[in-house]
């Protein structure tokens, strides 16, 4: 499990850091664990499996 953080997310999905979070608020992207800082880390296979599924439905 190699682990994210929300700034490599964003810019691996296209968006901004301030969507990556309301993401992980809403649970539509599970945070693996925290940062130093508090900010959430994402396992990069879940990263990648939302990407996949969010191009289906029609983009992020």
């Amino acid at each position: 499990m190699s682990l994210m953080s929300v700034s490599e997310v964003a810019e691996y999905l296209g968006v901004q850091e301030i969507r990556v979070e309301r993401l992980e608020r809403e649970s539509l992207l599970v945070a693996r664990d925290k940062d130093a800082e508090g900010k959430p880390l994402f396992d990069s296979e879940d990263v990648r499996k939302y990407k996949e599924f969010a191009e289906r439905l029609g983009g992020i």
